[in-house]
């Protein structure tokens, strides 16, 4: 099984890197706002701090919105799903060994991440600027609080004691609609990780299985989704590709070197940062709105 992953992963990849190069050359005088080494900065710290279990998306949305790189909110989350798409892919293809799971399980909740990932990108792309910057906000505060029970260990007790790596009957049927949603949901910005791992636990899963159907979920649903969100044009292209750049080789040395690394100071701080954003771009909404 781990190996038919492996190959579909690979295949994922070139995929994703066909359709972004393509599109990019193809508009190559339309590639948008953004500073190619900023963007590609950010690309390799969020990436980075993906592969240590910090998560990407918040910390791109928070840097991206320090630097000022986005000028349209609206296309912030093509930017998040086309841009880290292939470097959570290397992600998926470093540590697709560690598949332990059990093969119907893993293969039906990727599969609803996917479909899940399909229709929520066609919905984001017809949103407005102000509705993504709403839905934005409330996502980076969704995060926030995730991250704050997986850091405090909370969503570690609910997988206390579990042996099961595999679902049937009822509870494959709630994983596969769960995943669903949470492939939707990561459309707009709401990572899968801390909700996909809950849910994982709730179902008395051991937490051995919860990182392949997590990282396999998130590999992919990104570039089906990029589907969209590059035939909508609902992306910055300098941007993305710049993330894109920058983020494969921070996947590759945060996985070689620094797992070991203790960052639950910095987690706790990139917490408190990411609340803070996540209330600005409420704010924000409003503010559009009013306008």
């Amino acid at each position: 099984m781990a190996q038919i992953i492996f190959y579909i992963l690979i295949g994922l990849m070139i995929f994703q890197a066909f359709m972004l190069v393509r599109d990019v050359v193809t508009h190559r005088d339309d590639l948008g706002p953004g500073n190619w080494l900023i963007s590609g900065v950010i690309g390799f710290i969020a990436d980075f701090a993906d592969t240590i279990g910090i998560g990407s998306f918040a910390l791109t949305t928070m840097m991206l919105n320090i630097t000022k790189q986005n000028s349209d909110d609206r296309k912030l989350p093509g930017i998040l799903n086309v841009g880290h798409a292939i470097p959570v892919l290397t992600e998926a293809v470093i540590f697709v060994t560690v598949i332990k799971v059990d093969a119907l399980t893993l293969v039906s909740l990727i599969l609803a991440a996917i479909v899940g990932s399909w229709f929520g990108s066609r919905y984001v792309t017809k949103l407005s600027e102000t509705a993504v910057q709403k839905w934005i906000g409330w996502a980076l505060l969704i995060t926030a609080i995730l991250m704050l029970l997986r850091q405090t260990e909370v969503i570690a007790l609910l997988g206390k004691g579990n042996t099961a790596m595999g679902l049937t009957g009822v509870k494959l049927i709630v994983g596969i609609i769960g995943n669903f949603f949470f492939g939707a949901l990561m459309t707009v910005g709401v990572g899968l990780y801390a909700p996909c791992m809950a849910m994982v636990y709730m179902l008395g899963m051991t937490p051995l299985a919860a990182f392949p159907i997590m990282m396999c979920s998130c590999a992919g649903l990104q570039p089906v989704a990029s589907i969209n969100f590059i035939r909508e044009k609902a992306y910055s292209r300098k941007i993305a590709l710049a993330i894109t750049i920058g983020g494969i080789p921070g996947v590759i040395i945060a996985s070689q070197f620094l797992m070991n690394l203790d960052i639950s100071m910095v987690t706790y701080l990139v917490i408190v940062i990411i609340f803070y954003t996540g209330i600005q771009y409420i704010l924000k909404s409003r503010k559009t709105a009013a306008a």
